[in-house]
């Protein structure tokens, strides 16, 4: 349902704030990032690696997705400050940035051949050096989780397209921003992507002031790709309207980030209003499959937010279909269980279905829990005591 629901829908960035990223990356990157000089066997010599851990890394023990950002030297900042920004509003999960700097390698780390598109010499040696050098590092050295996504603007935009090519494709989720298509990359895609068989998401940008033959080309590629019917592609396209080759950047991460972890954000007013509010389901068996989506997809066991549960709470009084707060005070009771969210809901759920007495007993009972959601000792309290005057118990 949640899946079907993430195919129709992917929601616009609300918080567009570019200036505040790039200061926010400024003050926060400086102090966070780690830069580690990469003895690679594949490419023969040293690589400069940038690497920002999440804040809660030290703190915790969970893991954490990777973002793999190609053209480091110039997209590392902008990739990681939106991170930054996003996972503090819980829009996205933590994750661990990677970025590696191509300055002057860039044309030799992307070449390849002009008969058959696929990477040679330098191409071929950065490929391997990614897929079976640096990635693998990153997954020893830190708490990682499956999930990975990578990054690239025009002919890394291309380059990471490879891994997707592979039998078992490297990475979970591709950003593409104006890409430099080789030749044969659309017929690649177009033949692949209707046989991949795990969810993958693919995020391909452009805009009306970008190079024109990079344009064309990546209208050209979302058509093709918007033509393909597999549900396990999840694809957005962006063709913004002013930026040039080298802003897009800027406005592409924050749209292409939102796509991508678009499940994993709170519960919207637009999806309140549009999925949920016209649900014929059960808006609790809705609320589940939401988070267990967030684990299958992100191997993230996520605590359902209290703001979730409030959402699920208003569509099932604004429906009147009072049976489903049943489910749902068991739901929060599990997830919650020092609080009284559950037995509140609960509480609502007998009293609505005519068992005043268990209503009674069970608000009374969440008075020496803590208060959650807005939801107060006092008011429980009160509702207990009017079902006492009322039914004279």
């Amino acid at each position: 349902m949640y899946i079907a629901f993430l195919n129709l829908f992917i929601l616009p960035m609300k918080r567009l704030l570019f200036l505040f990223v790039i200061l926010f990356s400024a003050q926060f990157i400086s102090a966070q990032v780690t830069y580690k000089s990469f003895n690679s066997e594949k490419l023969g010599a040293e690589r400069e690696i940038k690497i920002q851990l999440p804040r809660s890394y030290k703190s915790s023990d969970k893991s954490y997705p990777i973002i793999l950002v190609l053209d480091g030297d110039y997209m590392f900042e902008i990739v990681a400050g939106n991170v930054e920004y996003a996972a503090y509003w819980e829009d996205i999960p933590e994750a661990i940035v990677v970025g590696i700097n191509e300055y002057d390698k860039r044309e030799d780390d992307t070449t390849y051949s002009e008969l058959n598109s696929l990477p040679i010499d330098g191409g071929a040696d950065f490929f391997e050096f990614i897929g079976m050098e640096l990635i693998p590092y990153i997954e020893k050295t830190y708490r990682t989780e499956k999930f990975k996504v990578a990054v690239g603007h025009g002919i890394t935009a291309n380059f990471i397209n490879y891994y997707l090519l592979k039998e078992i494709p490297l990475f979970n989720a591709y950003v593409s921003i104006s890409p430099e298509l080789a030749p044969d990359m659309q017929a690649f895609l177009s033949e692949r992507l209707p046989n991949i068989t795990t969810k993958t998401f693919y995020y391909l940008a452009t805009s009306n002031n970008d190079i024109a033959e990079i344009n064309t080309k990546t209208v050209a590629l979302h058509n093709a790709i918007k033509g393909i019917e597999n549900k396990n592609v999840l694809s957005t396209f962006d063709n913004f309207d002013g930026p040039t080759h080298y802003s897009l950047p800027a406005h592409a991460i924050p749209k292409a980030l939102e796509s991508i972890f678009f499940v994993f954000k709170p519960i919207s007013k637009k999806e309140y209003k549009e999925t949920i509010l016209k649900l014929d389901t059960s808006p609790v068996d809705y609320l589940i499959e939401k988070y267990d989506t967030i684990e299958d997809l992100f191997g993230l066991k996520k605590q359902i937010l209290i703001n979730d549960f409030r959402a699920i709470a208003a569509a099932i009084k604004k429906s009147e279909k009072w049976e489903y707060f049943e489910p749902l005070g068991k739901l929060a009771r599990k997830q919650y269980p020092n609080t009284l969210l559950g037995n509140y809901y609960l509480g609502r759920f007998y009293e609505e279905t005519g068992e005043s007495k268990k209503a009674m007993k069970t608000y009374q009972s969440a008075y020496i829990l803590e208060e959650a959601a807005g939801i107060t000792k006092d008011h429980v309290l009160e509702l207990a005591e009017q079902i006492k005057v009322d039914f004279g118990y």
